[in-house]
């Protein structure tokens, strides 16, 4: 009798064993088709939201900022705004994923974001690894320096002769650094908080930047002041650009040349504006 109880229940068993697996089967593949066709309608977009006033971040969803995938935070600025319209155009979801900046080609080749918005120039480099869009901002680079200095009245960068200078990690920012004879080449850092702090405390002269940056660093602290050149960098039509990063052959670079191609220049003139006076250090 004992034997026969053992047989029915080893049986009874097996065949829940067997319906639970299948049922755990049928669902992961049920909820792998909801996660494609939710990913369908997404459109992640990686930037570091710490460049203003190209992206940054702040607490609340003022002025148009949109959520940090995954945080608490929301993120602003004019790669927002740009983002939101390609967004829209393509009848997709915007979601933001805050990524340091070396980063960003990793997560796009990896498939965890669709695309960089991140103020990124379509370098000859980085087309080696992935595509861009047309160009959605052009900007000149200029040196940002202390007010009141000895390179404030700088007009040719041959002017920072001498002078401690650095620029962004893995941009051509720090490449042009280069043209400058005699210049004191800093470390370059990985973000331009870093170098406002080190430019107020003396480590070094300057950093080289964006126009839009100079701007802001200007405004947010009035130590500070952005040098303009009449004998400047010499920089490529791609260098000085930027452009929206795809995956290489992505289905998605048509939609987006259409969506940027809607947005006149005017628009662009007007959006880069708004971000610069309602960027949070700005304030």
């Amino acid at each position: 009798m004992k034997k026969r109880w053992m047989a029915i229940l080893a049986m009874t068993l097996s065949i829940a064993a067997i319906l639970t697996a299948c049922g755990t089967k049928d669902t992961k593949s049920t909820g792998s088709q909801d996660g494609e066709d939710a990913n369908a309608d997404v459109f992640r977009v990686g930037m570091e939201c710490g460049y203003a006033p190209f992206n940054w971040t702040q607490l609340g969803d003022s002025n148009g900022a949109v959520p940090i995938d995954g945080a608490s935070e929301y993120a602003g600025g004019y790669d927002i705004e740009i983002a939101k319209k390609i967004a829209d155009g393509m009848g997709k979801k915007l979601v933001v994923v805050k990524t340091e900046w070396d980063g960003l080609l990793p997560a796009l080749t990896s498939g965890k974001i669709d695309a960089i918005i991140a103020g990124m120039s379509p370098t000859e480099k980085r087309k080696e690894t992935i595509d861009f869009s047309d160009n959605y901002y052009k900007s000149n680079l200029v040196m940002v320096v202390k007010k009141g200095g000895a390179f404030e009245k700088a007009t040719s960068i041959q002017d920072f002769k001498g002078a401690k200078i650095t620029a962004q990690l893995n941009t051509f920012h720090y490449t042009v650094i280069d043209q400058i004879n005699g210049v004191k080449k800093e470390a370059a850092m990985d973000n331009f908080p870093s170098m406002r702090v080190a430019l107020e405390s003396g480590i070094i002269d300057g950093y080289v930047s964006e126009r839009p940056e100079g701007v802001s660093a200007s405004n947010a602290n009035d130590k500070f002041v952005m040098v303009e050149f009449k004998d400047g960098f010499q920089t490529s039509d791609d260098d000085t650009a930027i452009a929206v990063g795809l995956k290489k052959g992505s289905d998605l670079t048509a939609k987006i040349n259409e969506v940027l191609a809607g947005i006149s220049e005017d628009d662009r003139t007007s959006i880069m504006d708004t971000a610069i006076k309602n960027q949070p250090a700005a304030k």
